[in-house]
């Protein structure tokens, strides 16, 4: 029986990576922008309250369960930053080329390269589920300074796995999805779900 839910989204980065993951579980996956549904507001300083203040608006707005994810990047060096700011972190409107800039030129004089993908996604089964579907992944790498690779967004061109000596961007849409913050998240949540 296959599931209808609105994803909380209309980043077609996210969608594109959402829709390979979830279509062979059976789930009928609609992207908000199919409802009309305008961005929802993201007033928090962490993921988890974003994540679930996007997914109860989607689902207020379409009577559909919603999933909605908060993720971004973390560098160890800027005291996690960008993080929740990632997608607007060098301002409005948002741009991956000059946020990506920015965060070259803030690490420019910092020694310690770290940083880490994080990914929360929530699920509400109704705009007033009392106990919504929590689930998170992590992904470690380093900040490079030169961009590698065509394939991902964001950050990926950037955001080098030493143990794959290859940015994300260098990745398959297949093995970025297998060890990816979100593929891990989107795993742990179905599991949940059974």
């Amino acid at each position: 029986m296959t599931k209808k839910i609105v994803l909380a989204s209309n980043n077609q980065g996210k969608l594109k990576e959402f829709y390979q993951i979830l279509s062979p579980l059976g789930v009928e996956l609609h992207s908000q922008s199919e409802f009309d549904v305008p961005e929802a507001d993201e007033p928090f300083f962490s993921f988890i309250e974003n994540a679930l203040a996007k997914a109860r608006h989607a689902s207020k707005l379409t009577g559909l369960p919603a999933l909605a994810d908060d993720s971004g990047i973390c560098v160890n060096a800027l005291q996690g930053a960008p993080g929740v700011f990632s997608a607007r972190y060098a301002g409005e409107p948002k741009s991956d080329l000059r946020n990506n800039q920015k965060l070259i030129a803030d690490l420019q004089n910092k020694a310690d390269k770290s940083a880490y993908y994080y990914c929360v996604l929530v699920l509400v089964r109704s705009e007033h589920d009392p106990q919504p579907v929590i689930a998170d992944g992590v992904w470690n790498g380093e900040i490079v300074a030169s961009a590698r690779g065509e394939n991902g967004f964001g950050y990926d061109p950037h955001f080098w796995i030493p143990s794959l000596n290859k940015t994300v961007a260098e990745l398959s849409a297949e093995q970025k999805n297998q060890l990816s913050h979100r593929g891990q998240a989107l795993r742990a949540l179905f599991e949940k779900l059974k």
